[in-house]
């Protein structure tokens, strides 16, 4: 008991290992007992309901199929057919589609065919290359006779629609003048429907069904039983007394529970075959005792947890009382240590913080006097651009004084270009206040290199109020100078247009100057989409995209990843680069 008692572990290791020994232990012994007396009474009860409703089911095929002969025998046009002594193609054509039409609603039926005595072809609703019933009849389907209807085992027909297990029913069709046959009807039913339905009766701890005649001859199966030729193949030895019921069958690991009933008029019986040993897995009953017992013992270990928790977190408690009514004005006092298990483990790190809180809080007292300094330059750096303004509005008067017009025009320029783009730390503007700054680039730019370039903006007037991202169009601009315009001999043209867009607006910076091919507009679109590595992007972006680069994933952080720039270029030609943001309401800012 030293050793459990040594750590805080170890004893709720111990008690809640206990508290759950005891329920499990009486739900293990409950559940095997309940199992091995309920389980295979409701799997059989469950088997043979569903057995039973796949048997109703095939009666009423079976009934379909007979009520359909009875039908055909007597029909005007059946009777005037095999009544014939001549070859009427006119009314063998009528009896096909006739009997096609018969078909299309009975998704069951392979195929219904007339054989008759006379000369007259055979008709039916598809072509029949070769059927396997004139080895069941011993002699050719034409001139076979019978004096009452039955129903044959499963053989194999080749027809238009290809290869079918089918079985058949075998009517003689008499003349209604003077009773004497002048026909066979024969109407196919599709053994692969047939295995469909055994499939869907769905017979519970992974069974299965097979479909079998008078004669023990296999006629459908599902799973297993579907190709075996008899009952005596699949089961051996099996006897069955009676025309349903249940019976154990096999020993050990090879135990099964068979169910079987008998389908009425045709004799056909129904075998359900389960296999004994997962009953388990598949009754209900069990499963809900199972969960009654669990849940009774869940608030039992409850109960027990909760007590025996109770009395090892005493310490803890105590603890916690200790340091709610420690004042945190003053310095923290130590705890005394008692106990050498987790408990006194976290007291010492307890006392070790108090120590490590009071260098923290003299760290704090010397940052902040840090940050009072540094607020300080932060000023400072405020009134700075103050100081440019006035310095670059002097050199604009004097210019002016001095008739210089150029100077004074690009001075001003100038320092509305700065103004903007300091702009007290502000990060969007109108579209109006941002055109005008490309226009203020551009005027300073064209003083520079005069007939070098032409820029036209054009912008929809119910644009001009509303709010997006500053600095977006003069990197453009002058991403289109330097690297489009100034690059060939002649003078370019630059174009900066802004349009609605349902409820986007959409920009765009056209120029005419030398473009790029195919690989360097690759390469542009790989650095914008490239990860952001802030290092690589001055070492390598600043030759040639690190604008675009800037641009594009300031839109895709402001508006989302769908806002980023498109680029479209022609060798030679010109180059266009657009983006569309979303459109706030009239006069709105956003956030």
């Amino acid at each position: 008991m030293r050793w459990i008692s040594s750590s805080l572990k170890r004893k709720l290791s111990f008690l809640l290992l206990l508290s759950v020994l005891i329920p499990l232990l009486a739900l293990g012994l409950f559940a095997y007992n309940m199992a091995a007396t309920a389980t295979e009474e409701k799997a059989k009860q469950s088997g043979t309901s569903i057995l039973r409703q796949t048997g109703t089911n095939l009666e009423f095929i079976v009934q379909d199929i007979e009520n359909m002969s009875l039908f055909l025998i007597g029909q005007k046009d059946v009777q005037q057919y095999l009544s014939s002594t001549s070859e009427n193609a006119v009314k063998q054509t009528q009896m096909i589609e006739f009997l096609s039409n018969l078909v299309f609603s009975k998704a069951y039926i392979s195929d219904i065919t007339i054989y008759p005595l006379n000369p007259s072809h055979p008709v039916s609703n598809t072509t029949i290359f070769e059927t396997g019933l004139a080895e069941l009849t011993g002699q050719d389907v034409r001139h076979f006779q019978s004096s009452v209807k039955w129903w044959t085992s499963r053989y194999e027909t080749d027809t238009a629609a290809g290869v079918k297990q089918v079985i058949s029913l075998v009517r003689p069709i008499r003349s209604l003048n003077n009773f004497k046959q002048i026909g066979t009807l024969v109407i196919s039913l599709n053994e692969e429907a047939v295995a469909q339905l055994l499939k869907q009766a769905g017979i519970p701890a992974g069974g299965y069904v097979v479909l079998t005649n008078k004669e023990g001859l296999v006629l459908s199966g599902s799973e297993e039983g579907a190709a075996a030729v008899t009952i005596d193949d699949l089961l051996p030895g099996l006897v069955i007394k009676g025309s349903a019921g249940t019976l154990n069958y096999g020993e050990g690991e090879n135990k099964q529970t068979i169910l079987y009933d008998t389908v009425s008029d045709v004799g056909w019986q129904l075998t359900g075959i389960m296999p004994f040993g997962e009953y388990k897995a598949q009754n209900n009953y069990v499963l809900q005792l199972m969960v009654i017992v669990i849940v009774f013992s869940v608030l039992l270990v409850a109960v027990l947890v909760l007590y025996f928790v109770q009395r090892v977190t005493n310490p803890l408690i105590m603890l916690t009382q200790f340091l709610k009514h420690s004042n945190p004005e003053e310095p923290m006092q130590t705890y005394p240590v008692e106990t050498m298990d987790e408990v006194g483990q976290l007291v010492r790190s307890y006392n070790k913080l108090s120590e490590r809180i009071e260098g923290l809080t003299e760290q704090v007292k010397l940052e902040e006097s840090y940050k009072k300094e540094a607020d300080m330059h932060a000023l400072q750096a405020q009134i700075n651009p103050h100081f440019l303004y006035n310095t670059l509005s002097s050199i604009h008067w004097m210019a002016l004084m001095n008739q210089d017009e150029k100077t004074a025009d690009m001075v001003g320029s100038l320092s509305d270009f700065m103004r903007f783009s300091l702009n007290k730390g502000e990060e969007f503007c109108s579209v109006e206040q941002e055109a005008a700054h490309a226009g203020h680039y551009a005027n300073i730019q064209s003083i520079r290199f005069p007939d070098k370039f032409e820029l036209s903006v054009q912008i929809d007037p119910e644009l001009l109020e509303q709010t997006m991202l500053k600095l977006l169009l003069q990197p453009l601009i002058e991403n289109a100078l330097i690297h489009g315009i100034q690059k060939q001999p002649e003078a370019g043209k630059i174009k900066v247009t802004a349009h609605k867009q349902g409820h986007f607006m959409a920009f765009a910076v056209e120029d005419n100057g030398i473009g790029m091919d195919a690989a360097k507009l690759a390469t542009i679109y790989k650095e914008l989409h490239g990860p952001d590595d802030r290092r690589r992007d001055r070492e390598h972006l600043e030759r040639g995209s690190y604008g675009l680069r800037n641009v594009h994933k300031r839109l895709q952080l402001h508006y989302g990843t769908e806002a980023g720039l498109r680029i479209e270029s022609t060798d030679r030609i010109g180059t266009r680069v657009s983006f569309s943001i979303p459109m706030l309401s009239e006069g709105g800012r956003a956030g």
